[in-house]
């Protein structure tokens, strides 16, 4: 298994690009792999989080030697993000990226659940995807509606695109957003890289909705992007919740740390994170007295994630946890909430108006210019209350009725 530890690091100046290098060759939207771009999309989050870390640590610092140790580390990370960003073409639209984004959102939180050892951690990811999943849908609806693109040719079928865990069921009062934090001394190395990593995916495609979303063209889609943007919030702070405070500042540094024309990419930025990596020891041994295995135990890694299909995953997901909603730390079924719980309260205060929520007035346009929704599926959905391709189901998941149940 592969041990960055035990690798030779270059030397961190000559991680410096020059403009030539840093502006890379974009890839070819009719043509790139959407799993090449999932992990560009994965990897800018990754990149970004590391940035915005080390700006936190940063201010946070009292020493500075320390801070222009970080600020040299950082600048690599900056140039890091901007070479993986600008992957990305020119005639590759805001809407087009966004299906990507999505797509990232439920092959990499399906991925992480199938190999998360930690139940706790596997639950709160299994249940956020079916919120992803769901996104994945409503924009595939409003690609649809707007320019008459298919977003199956964009996924090339590699997910489904159909109902989830409706948006409009997705929307709940914060105090039920904060789950219990995992402790990282006695945790498995698998948990740890996974909640770092979706917290990390999870925070860009909040900052990409939250940034870009008010561009849209028209008015339906800037709502839209402003609603799931505020799922995007909930999904934050469930995954951030579940890092562990107790680390000191120089341990949380530590753990952060197919194409042939993006594949180069990838393998210079590999021995630029090997370095970062070594130097980030270097660091904690300096400063706190601690090796790098007090940090990682054991000195294992785990396997490397890999895009694949997920689709009977996320299909036995959504059978058996559709109508689960968040109960303070824990989940609960929506039909089996008290009537007082803040579930409802807070639905009551942003849903109280069904015809107003962007997410169902997409699906609700699309079926009343076609007829029906638009979907790409291998076979009908798994629960039959969200089968009716002509109407938006606006209570499953979001109301005590139980008729609606899972199957």
């Amino acid at each position: 298994m592969f041990n960055p530890f035990e690798e030779k690091p270059m030397l961190l100046g000559d991680a410096i690009m020059d403009w030539k290098t840093i502006y890379p060759q974009p890839y070819s939207k009719e043509e790139v792999d959407p799993y090449t771009k999932t992990r560009i999309i994965l990897m800018n989050g990754i990149e970004a989080e590391a940035a915005m870390f080390s700006h936190q640590f940063h201010r946070n610092c009292n020493n500075n030697e320390l801070r222009r140790d970080l600020a040299m580390s950082r600048r690599i990370e900056q140039l890091q993000q901007k070479h993986i960003n600008w992957l990305k073409p020119i005639d590759e639209t805001q809407l087009e990226t966004t299906i990507g984004y999505e797509h990232v959102a439920v092959d990499l939180t399906a991925w992480l659940a199938q190999n998360e050892p930690d139940p706790y951690v596997k639950q709160t990811l299994d249940f956020a995807l079916l919120e992803d999943f769901d996104h994945l849908y409503r924009y595939a609806n409003l690609l649809d509606l707007d320019k008459g693109i298919p977003s199956h040719k964009l996924v090339k079928e590699y997910v489904e695109i159909t109902p989830g865990r409706p948006t409009i069921a997705e929307h709940r009062h914060p105090s039920d957003t904060v789950r219990n934090f995992i402790d990282f001394k006695t945790a498995d190395i698998r948990t740890k890289l996974n909640i770092l990593t979706i917290t990390a995916g999870e925070q860009q495609t909040m900052n990409f909705y939250g940034n870009l979303g008010n561009t849209y063209y028209n008015d339906l889609g800037r709502q839209l992007y402003q609603e799931i943007a505020m799922i995007e919030e909930e999904h934050v702070t469930q995954y951030g919740s579940l890092l562990d405070p107790n680390c000191t500042w120089l341990e949380s540094l530590l753990n952060h740390e197919v194409d042939p024309k993006v594949k180069s990419v990838w393998e210079m930025h590999l021995q630029q994170e090997i370095a970062h990596l070594h130097r980030a020891a270097a660091l904690l041994a300096q400063y706190e007295n601690k090796q790098w295995q007090q940090v990682i135990p054991g000195g294992v890694f785990p396997k490397l994630l890999k895009f694949q299909d997920t689709r009977d995953y996320v299909r036995k997901v959504l059978a058996e946890q559709l109508e689960l909603t968040a109960d303070r730390e824990g989940l609960k079924n929506v039909p089996d909430l008290p009537d007082n719980h803040t579930f409802f309260w807070y639905q009551n205060k942003v849903n109280h108006d069904v015809k107003a929520v962007p997410s169902h007035k997409v699906i609700y346009q699309r079926q009343q210019k076609k007829g029906v929704d638009y979907r790409s599926e291998i076979k009908p959905s798994a629960v039959e209350g969200l089968r009716d391709r002509k109407n938006d189901n606006v209570t499953i998941a979001r109301t005590k009725q139980k008729h609606l149940a899972r199957v």
